[in-house]
């Protein structure tokens, strides 16, 4: 499983498109995605976002698009990168971006179970 984060309304645009990420794809090359080990690292990304969050969480197996686990900021950690389109159908679950008073995420129950990188 992978995981992308996005906007909620953005979700609810493409939830049932058979597939998205035209926009992610012209913009990088590819689609940020993160395993969930090493998600805790990304999350601060999201931090200065007010609006409504979810994780889309992917199985790899029902992509048809290429993944990739590239290191692109040589910061010894390789990241799943999805090289097309994705498949709504590949998307198994959609959880809330959970944050604390402060901000920060705080992992959801459902991935309680995978220890952090």
């Amino acid at each position: 499983m992978i995981l992308h984060c996005m906007r909620k309304t953005d979700w609810e645009e493409i939830k049932n498109k058979a597939e998205w990420g035209g926009r992610n794809i012209e913009a990088d090359g590819f689609i940020h995605c993160s395993s969930p080990e090493l998600f805790w690292r990304v999350a601060p990304n999201f931090i200065k976002i007010q609006e409504e969050l979810v994780l889309l969480c992917i199985d790899e197996a029902r992509l048809k698009s290429e993944v990739r686990y590239e290191d692109s900021d040589n910061c010894g950690r390789a990241y799943p990168h999805v090289y097309g389109l994705i498949n709504n159908d590949a998307v198994t679950d959609v959880l809330p971006f959970i944050k604390d008073e402060n901000g920060n995420y705080v992992k959801n129950a459902e991935l309680a179970h995978i220890e952090d990188k």
